[in-house]
């Protein structure tokens, strides 16, 4: 009887939306149907109910079902544990189907219904929740069952909708955030069912076994790293129920944690999962003082896979803000570690970035490390055989004199500038950096080949735009776009006009390479021609 009659009552009651009398005797007769009808049949019906909609309506039925099912639910007799798995399940299906508001407009509009679902969500799972605290019964078996599922909801409830939304900033208006509120409540659930936050960050990814549910032991690395990052984020970021927080945890074993749970983070797409991603580590490294990483941490493998990301971020979001913000977070990583530290991943991001502006900002790293070393101690890492080693991988060209130059603008002219810095700071007579031991060497990699690349690459780009004042002296009647092909790579269609522009202006990146290339080989002139000297002098 129940299944054949709770549809047409919902239906009615979703119909007559307007409080009216019509509108209660329709809830008269749906309390009558819990009341009477058996438990196990109505939910059933009640979730079948529940999974028909879409868009606004899907919460329209969540908050008109969720406190008849939770009745329904109490009532059941046995294997309560699987009905509740049920039908939090069910709801979170529905509930993952509404759009998450991405701002404080949307958010307090909630066209969808989202928020006013997740607060009824909360007051829905209240019950089962005190029931494995309380465990009046003692019922071992069923309550180690409805834990699980409690636990599986709160970890799909931390992936969605807490690991894309986005948090109202003003602390003001923090406690009127209802995501923030339901973040809130699903943390405490997970510490009332004998899961505290720590014990899950601190914990995720170990090899120690810290789940009583099998299914999470074999699920964690690939579905709970976004859940556990997202929970890293609510208490480290937002601050939420952060007064359990061990206060004896040192801030680089905090960061050593979280820089794992930023790794997922970066590694993906959304905008604001990135955006959470940036400041869960600058909370980290903002606790952590300048120079006092140690470079062992560069062994585990977060703490070299993060810098790599934070270089996709700079190099492939489209938004401006975050990468402007990967950038800066970069700067401040560099900025805590120890010299050894630095010097091991400027190796690491020399080869692994492929972006000549990433590299540029890598060298010019390395050229303020090496000013420290002179202004202040001198660093082993910074001078001598280590520092020769490490110019290995800029002042060279990767291709030789075939490399694409234009390309590597930024990068090449941060070598020379590097260079031109140690060429003036460094007398051969002292040779600290080791620079005039491998004078001959970085002429033949670097010096020369870039010269003979410059060479190239004018007259090449000086016979194309000879080609395409001629092409546009033909096409100019017509007013048809033209091509040019550069490096064996055609330009996109332009106006004849725009494609000079552009040929004239890699000609003048071209000469700015040249000119300071000269004056890099003038000073190696100069200072050498006076050590001779000066050498013929003491003889």
């Amino acid at each position: 009887m129940a299944w054949n009659l709770v549809g047409p009552v919902v239906r009615c009651l979703l119909r007559n939306d307007k409080e009216n009398d019509k509108r209660k005797k329709y809830f008269l007769v749906l309390d009558l149907l819990v009341k009477l009808c058996n438990p196990k049949e109505l939910l059933l019906g009640l979730l079948e109910l529940i999974e028909e909609p879409s868009g606004k309506q899907i919460s329209q039925i969540i908050l008109l079902l969720l406190q008849p099912l939770q009745t329904v639910i109490q009532k059941l007799p046995n294997n309560k544990a699987y009905s509740v798995g049920l039908a939090l399940s069910t709801l979170w299906s529905q509930l993952s189907l509404l759009p998450v508001p991405y701002s404080k407009e949307h958010i307090q509009t909630d066209d969808y219904g989202l928020y006013q679902c997740c607060k009824a969500l909360i007051e829905f799972s209240k019950p089962f929740v005190e029931e494995v605290i309380d465990d009046k019964e003692n019922k071992e078996n069923e309550n180690k069952k409805l834990k699980d599922e409690l636990l599986k909801f709160c970890f799909k409830s931390l992936k969605y909708p807490l690991l894309t939304a986005q948090f109202l900033e003003q602390s003001e208006e923090a406690g009127n955030d209802p995501l923030r509120c339901f973040a809130s409540e699903i943390i405490g659930f997970l510490s009332a069912i004998g899961y505290p936050f720590p014990k899950i960050i601190f914990n995720h990814g170990r090899k120690k076994r810290i789940w009583n549910y099998l299914e999470f032991e074999e699920e964690e690395d690939k579905q709970l790293a976004d859940s556990v990052a997202s929970l890293a984020y609510l208490v480290f970021v937002q601050g939420i129920q952060i007064d359990q927080l061990p206060v004896v945890l040192s801030p680089s074993y905090i960061l050593q944690f979280n820089m794992g749970h930023t790794e997922v983070f970066l590694q993906r797409t959304e905008e604001s999962v990135l955006s959470k991603g940036l400041e869960l580590l600058k909370n980290g490294l903002l606790r952590i003082e300048d120079n006092s990483l140690l470079y062992q941490y560069l062994e585990i493998k977060s703490f070299l896979t993060v810098p790599q990301s934070l270089v996709k971020v700079m190099t492939l979001c489209p938004i401006e803000t975050l990468r402007k913000k990967g950038l800066a977070m970069l700067q401040l990583y560099i900025n805590k570690l120890d010299s050894q530290g630095k010097y091991t991943l400027f190796r690491c991001l020399l080869n692994t970035s492929n972006h000549s502006g990433v590299e540029a900002f890598i060298i010019q790293n390395i050229k303020n490390q090496i000013d420290m070393s002179f202004k202040k101690t001198p660093n082993k890492w910074f001078t001598g055989p280590q520092l020769i080693s490490l110019l290995d991988l800029v002042l060279f060209l990767p291709e030789g004199v075939e490399t694409d130059l234009l390309q590597n603008s930024d990068r090449i002219m941060a070598a020379l500038n590097l260079l031109r810095y140690l060429v003036i700071k460094d007398n051969e007579n002292d040779n600290q950096t080791g620079l005039w031991t491998e004078l001959g060497k970085i002429e033949n990699n670097f010096l020369k080949p870039l010269h003979t690349g410059l060479n190239m690459s004018k007259a090449h780009y000086e016979a194309e735009i000879k080609n395409s004042q001629e092409n546009n002296q033909v096409v100019q009647k017509s007013k048809d776009l033209c091509s040019v092909t550069v490096g064996r790579e055609e330009i996109p269609s332009m106006p004849p006009e725009m494609q000079l522009k552009v040929l004239h202006s890699a000609l003048f990146t071209f000469d700015l390479i040249e000119s300071v290339l000269a004056r890099v080989e003038e000073l190696i002139e100069i200072k050498t021609k006076s050590t001779s000297e000066e050498n013929v002098g003491i003889k």
